[in-house]
C-alpha cells in the first residue's frame, strides 16, 4: 500500500486509481462469461428488433426480459451502437450467438457505463470528513474509500468476468446517497426512483429511503430531545417527493399501462415460481435451512423413516423457473420470506424514525435493509451481497468499529462470489488476486482507518 501511495502521489491519485482499474477491466475482456452475457445480448435483440408491445411477451429464448422498463430502454439505446459492431447479435432467433465483435461491444459497454460509478465515487469522497487524515496517502479517508469502491473485487468478478451492469446501477445508488449527505434530498429521491425502474432489486432498500425522507426531510424540525415536532411537517415537500415518484413511474410504466400490459410486465419482474435458493447458493438463512432439510432427509432414509419414492426429485438450486418442496422441514413460500425480511428490517427502520442520525443513520439503515433481504429474501443471488458491501465502504472510513465490521463483511461476501470463477485461468490467477484485494488490502486499509482514531487493532 505504501508503494501504491508513492506511485500515485500528488493530487491526481483519484484519476490514477480510476484509470488503473479501467485498464484492468480491459485486460479481463478475454475471460469467460456466464449465461448473463447471452441474457443481455438477447435483450439487445428484443428491444432493437421488436416493437415495445412485444418486449415483455417475447419468449424465443429462455432468458426473457425481466428487468424494469428503464433497463429495457437502456438496452434499446445500446443496441443502436451494437449494430455498428455486429448486426447478427440483434437477431432474436440467433440464440447463444457470440462473436469477437459481440464480445468486444458488450464488454466495452460495461466499462463505458462504469463512468457513472466513477463519478458517484468521486461525489461520495466529497462527503467524507478529511480532518483526521494522516500524512501518508494511505491514511487519507478519501483515498481509502476510493480504493474500496473503484477496485471492489466483487464488482470486477460480477461485471467484468461473469458479466452484468452492477457498476452502472451501483453508481446511481451511491450518487443518491451522496446527494443526501450534500442535503440535496430531491435529487437523491429522483435518482433512487430512477434506479428502481432500472432494477427492482433495490426495492429491498426502499424502506430506508422512504422513512428517511419522511422523517428528516418532510419534518423540518425536532424537539430538543430529538423527537418529532409534529407541527413542522411540510406538505409541500411531501407532495414534491410524491410528484417525483409519480412522474418517474409514469415515464417508465406509462407506455405499458397504455398498452394494458402492466400485469404482464409485473409477472416478468416478480417470477415467484423460481426456487427458494439460486443456482449458486447465497450464504444466507435459507441456504442453511435447505442444507438442514437435506441432512434430515438423508438421516430419515438411513433410518427408514422416509419413503424414498415420496422424496422430491427437483433440484432446489437450478435457478430456472420451478417450484421445490422440502422433504422434512416445512416448505417455504415467497410470503414467508417476505414476512421474515420485513421483521428483520423493522428494528433498523424504527431506529431511523425514532432516533434519526442524519445521513449516516440513513446509510446504516440502508445497509441493514440490504443485509436483511440478503439473509431472508426469496431466490437471493450471491451477487446481492454487493448491495450491502458497497455502501458499507462509506462507513468503514469513519469509525474503527465500522471498519472491523466491513473487514468481516467484505471478506465473507467476496469469498461467496468465488464459485463464479469456475474456469481454470480464473481459478489459478484471479482467485489469488481477489483474495489479496478482499482480505489483505481490506486489512491494510482497516489498520489505516484505526490509526486515524489513535486506536490499536485487537491483539496488538
Amino acid at each position: 500500500m505504501a508503494a501504491l501511495g508513492i506511485a500515485i502521489g500528488g493530487s491526481n491519485w483519484f484519476s490514477a486509481l480510476a484509470l488503473g482499474v479501467t485498464l484492468l477491466k480491459c485486460l479481463l475482456i478475454p475471460t469467460y462469461h456466464s449465461t448473463d452475457f447471452e441474457v443481455h445480448r438477447n435483450w439487445l435483440a428484443i428491444t432493437h428488433s421488436l416493437p415495445i408491445s412485444q418486449w415483455y411477451y417475447e419468449a424465443t429464448s429462455e432468458w426473457t426480459l425481466d428487468y424494469p422498463p428503464f433497463f429495457a430502454w437502456f438496452e434499446y439505446a445500446l443496441s443502436h451502437v451494437a449494430k455498428y459492431f455486429d448486426q447478427e447479435m440483434l437477431n432474436v432467433r440467433n440464440l447463444n450467438y457470440s462473436s469477437s465483435r459481440t464480445l468486444l461491444f458488450q464488454r466495452f459497454s460495461v466499462i463505458f457505463t462504469d463512468a457513472l460509478f466513477v463519478y458517484a465515487v468521486h461525489e461520495c469522497c466529497k462527503c467524507i470528513d478529511g480532518k483526521k487524515a494522516g500524512k501518508e496517502l494511505t491514511e487519507k479517508p478519501k483515498f481509502i474509500l476510493s480504493v474500496l469502491l473503484l477496485w471492489n473485487f466483487g464488482l470486477l468478478i460480477v461485471d467484468h468476468i461473469h458479466f452484468q451492469y452492477n457498476g452502472f446501477l451501483s453508481g446511481l445508488m451511491l450518487l443518491s446517497i451522496a446527494r443526501f449527505f450534500q442535503k440535496r434530498h430531491m435529487e437523491g429521491a429522483f435518482l433512487f426512483a430512477v434506479l428502481l425502474h432500472f432494477k427492482h432489486i433495490y426495492l429491498y432498500v426502499a424502506p430506508a429511503y422512504g422513512v428517511y425522507l419522511l422523517r428528516s426531510y418532510c419534518f423540518t424540525a425536532n424537539k430538543p430531545d430529538g423527537s418529532i415536532r409534529w407541527n413542522s411537517f411540510s406538505f409541500v415537500r411531501l407532495i414534491s417527493l410524491g410528484l417525483i415518484v409519480f412522474l418517474v413511474s409514469a415515464l417508465s410504466l406509462g407506455p405499458f399501462l397504455a398498452l394494458n400490459q402492466l400485469p404482464q410486465v409485473f409477472s416478468r419482474l416478480f417470477p415467484f415460481k423460481r426456487g427458494l435458493c439460486h443456482a449458486y447458493w447465497a450464504p444466507n438463512f435459507w441456504a442453511l435451512y435447505s442444507a438442514l432439510d437435506k441432512v434430515l432427509s438423508v438421516i430419515g432414509l438411513e433410518l427408514k423413516l422416509l419413503d424414498p419414492n415420496k422424496i422430491p426429485k427437483a433440484s432446489m438450486t437450478s435457478g430456472l423457473v420451478q417450484q421445490f418442496q422440502h422433504t422434512v422441514l416445512p416448505s417455504v413460500t415467497p410470503l414467508a420470506t417476505f414476512i421474515c425480511t420485513l421483521i428483520a428490517m423493522l428494528p433498523s427502520v424504527f431506529c431511523l424514525w425514532f432516533k434519526p442520525q442524519g445521513p449516516r443513520g440513513f446509510l446504516r439503515c440502508l445497509i441493514l435493509c440490504a443485509l436483511s433481504s440478503f439473509m431472508f429474501g426469496w431466490h437471493v443471488h450471491e451477487k446481492a451481497i454487493l448491495l450491502a458491501v458497497l455502501p458499507m465502504s462509506l462507513l468503514s472510513v469513519g469509525k474503527a468499529v465500522d471498519a472491523s465490521i466491513f473487514l468481516i463483511l467484505t471478506t465473507t461476501g467476496h469469498y461467496s462470489l468465488f464459485p463464479l470463477l469456475f474456469t481454470a485461468p480464473e481459478k489459478k490467477s484471479l482467485f489469488l488476486i481477489g483474495w489479496k484485494l478482499s482480505t489483505s488490502l481490506a486489512w491494510d486499509l482497516w489498520k489505516s482507518s484505526v490509526n486515524l482514531y489513535s486506536l490499536s487493532p485487537p491483539g496488538t
